[in-house]
């Protein structure tokens, strides 16, 4: 089985993920990292140097290798962006053994976690206070809410501790 994480930055796709994969004795893959070592470049240095179609291509391309596998039961965390482009959500809920669970947090519960960790997210690094990043963050989710929420599962993850989400998830789904 392919348990595929998908949720908005910072609702823990690749911590939960992690925790969820060694619970489950599962191999974890976070696909932004695997991006990164088949094609030796950072997801930043790829989007620099041969720009966002390319990038989106070959993330498409690595997300169909890596559901078409099915070598072994996997823990796939998609980076927040990667639902929304192209087939993406087509290839996800269309392949075999595979359940997509959606790590839904509230504009709010983002917004705080991420105002302290936008140094390290180009996309959000120029806001640094609550209130504008809420309104980002609220755009942005509505934005994505139609390939979000076309997942299989829905898990609310506010104030929630990560052992506690990945609880709720074995529970969901054994």
């Amino acid at each position: 089985m392919t348990i595929v994480l998908i949720g908005y930055m910072a609702s823990g796709k690749t911590s939960v993920g992690t925790l969820l994969a060694k619970k489950l004795n599962y191999r974890f893959i976070d696909l932004d990292d695997f991006i990164e070592e088949k094609e030796g470049a950072t997801i930043k240095e790829i989007f620099s140097s041969k720009g966002e179609i390319y990038f989106r291509k070959v993330e498409t391309q690595y997300l169909k290798e890596l559901l078409g596998s099915n070598e072994e039961n996997t823990v796939l965390s998609l980076g927040g962006g990667a639902p929304c482009f192209g087939e993406n959500m087509d290839v996800v809920l269309n392949a075999n053994n595979a359940i997509s669970i959606y790590l839904k947090g509230s504009v709010s519960f983002l917004a705080n976690k991420l105002v302290n960790k936008r140094s390290k997210r180009p996309l959000i690094s120029h806001i640094d206070n609550v209130e504008d990043m809420a309104e980002f963050v609220g755009k942005h989710l509505f934005e994505r809410m139609p390939f979000y929420s076309r997942a299989e599962k829905h898990l609310v993850i506010d104030h929630k501790s990560k052992p506690d989400i990945v609880e709720e998830i074995v529970l969901e789904l054994f």
